[in-house]
């Protein structure tokens, strides 16, 4: 694995089949055994590369990783959706390939988000993951996160308790 070349840029349309493959790891890595196998196999298939090639060409930001591999991670971010973690901006997805995770990827995508979002005038960020993903839970505490906010998210039919986290 290499990632002495590294960069953070937005997604083009030409990514759009490395998103869905990247999304496909890190979900059934980050869920199997939090969504239901179900649940989560329907919303693997929903992403395809099609569905990722519209995301490229919205108006929410959506950001790679790419290494010398390639695309190995993304987030995609902007104002809140809603007003549950009382803050400016949210992030609604930040993932990094299993094998690259510990390296430090991770968090060069959020510093990057997150500057991004405060270049935009939003200084308040919220993000939400899944009741008892604790790898999240260590990555946004590690960041500097406190819990803000506690509700459900309707996943592929199955409602799963989910956790608010704010930085300041």
């Amino acid at each position: 694995m290499s990632t002495s070349t590294t960069s953070i840029r937005r997604a083009r349309p030409t990514d759009a089949d490395r998103l869905s493959d990247v999304f496909d790891e890190t979900w059934r890595e980050a869920y199997r055994g939090l969504i239901p196998g179900v649940s989560l196999e329907r919303m693997i298939a929903r992403r395809s590369a099609q569905w990722w090639l519209g995301a490229a060409q919205r108006r929410r930001p959506l950001v790679v990783v790419e290494t010398g591999e390639g695309v190995v991670g993304y987030a995609v971010y902007g104002p809140a959706r809603s007003r549950g973690l009382g803050t400016e901006g949210e992030i609604d997805e930040l993932y990094i390939r299993p094998e690259h995770q510990g390296l430090g990827l991770g968090r060069r995508l959020f510093r990057a988000v997150r500057n991004d979002m405060h270049d935009h005038g939003l200084h308040t960020v919220g993000v939400w993951a899944l009741e008892g993903n604790d790898r999240a839970e260590t990555f946004y505490l590690g960041l500097g996160a406190t819990v803000a906010g506690r509700g459900t998210d309707s996943i592929a039919g199955s409602v799963l308790p989910k956790v608010g986290y704010r930085f300041a």
